[in-house]
């Protein structure tokens, strides 16, 4: 923006105009007697609006000097970088502690393995304590679906046979008939198993393996604990 402060701008053109015109009317109007007086009225006024012409010229040139100072600032910061945060140093009239000091240590070589012998039988004692605590099991709850021949099945005793079926990690629950259709009732047992000792393919063997009283086996549910 700085070529506009060296520019010829002529901003009142139309007022030179206007003026130059009503010169040369007023001339060829008047006699030439009188055309000195009409040239010191004409010279007046051009000299009139060449002071208002500079007028106008300084404000503008003032207003365009200003602008530049103020983008160039902006300009300047935007081109700045962050300025770093400083740190803060905080200072302590306290004595510092020093890194070779022993906080259970002691003035004498004694006292210094008493301690040492008190960590050390602490620790292990913590360690026993921490061994002693049972692992987690991984069991899981399952509602299995028990499916008879025909309506002329014992239904209780096919509970009682499945019910014999045993082992580690194997505890039997709560168990109902649920009706199917044509007068049949399956039998709806649940049990929790531990997930290392039981499989549960292993338990639908076992309990289709009673083939007297049972037809098949399906898995109604089967849930984490």
């Amino acid at each position: 923006m700085e070529y506009l402060q060296y520019e010829n701008i002529w901003i009142t053109k139309c007022i030179y105009e206007d003026a130059e015109t009503k010169y040369y009317e007023n001339l060829a109007k008047t006699p030439a007697s009188g055309s000195q007086s009409i040239d010191t009225g004409a010279i007046k006024f051009f000299e009139k609006k060449a002071v208002e012409f500079e007028k106008s010229i300084n404000t503008i040139l003032n207003k365009i000097q200003q602008l530049e100072l103020r983008i160039s600032n902006i300009e300047k910061n935007a081109a700045s970088p962050l300025k770093p945060v400083q740190e803060v140093t905080v200072t302590s009239s306290a004595k510092p502690v020093e890194d070779d000091v022993d906080l259970f240590g002691s003035d004498s070589d004694e006292e210094n393995e008493a301690a040492a012998k008190v960590r050390e039988e602490r620790l292990a004692a913590y360690n026993a304590k921490k061994s002693k605590k049972p692992a987690l099991i991984a069991k899981s709850n399952v509602i299995l679906d028990v499916k008879p021949w025909d309506d002329e099945t014992d239904m209780k005793e096919l509970e009682n046979q499945v019910r014999k079926i045993s082992s580690d990690g194997l505890l039997w629950g709560a168990a109902k008939l649920v009706p199917l259709a044509y007068g049949i009732h399956k039998l709806q047992i649940s049990c929790v198993v531990e997930d290392e000792k039981i499989s549960i393919d292993w338990l639908q063997d076992e309990i289709t393996a009673i083939e007297d009283y049972v037809q098949s086996v399906d898995i109604a549910a089967f849930n984490k604990i």
